[in-house]
């Protein structure tokens, strides 16, 4: 197979792969519909259902003003975690071929 036959099929591949989760596609038909509803909504709504008169012992010290915001300062907490994994390996691996 020529190598741009291969880089043609490769490229249809991650168009495809990026475009399908855009699509709307939904696995459960009957989950939530709201897009930035987290594991916290979720968990409430299965706690309300067990033991309805429950009254929450601890509140949020701030709670943003929207769900998007909320998975914005999500996404930035996964970065920043990331980013910092990221450096300690590479420095842990700089510095290990710096000893031998």
């Amino acid at each position: 197979m020529k190598q741009t036959c291969k880089t043609l099929l490769l490229l249809i591949a991650v168009i495809f792969i990026t475009a399908l989760p855009l699509m709307g596609f939904h696995l459960d038909p009957g989950a939530d519909s709201e897009i930035f509803a987290g594991a916290d909504d979720k968990a409430m709504t299965v706690i309300e259902e067990i033991s309805p008169g429950y009254e929450p012992w601890a509140e949020a010290l701030w709670e943003p003003t929207s769900g998007e915001i909320a998975s914005m300062l999500f996404a930035l907490q996964a970065a920043l975690g990331a980013g910092f994994i990221g450096y300690y390996i590479g420095s842990s691996r700089s510095r290990h071929k710096g000893l031998t």
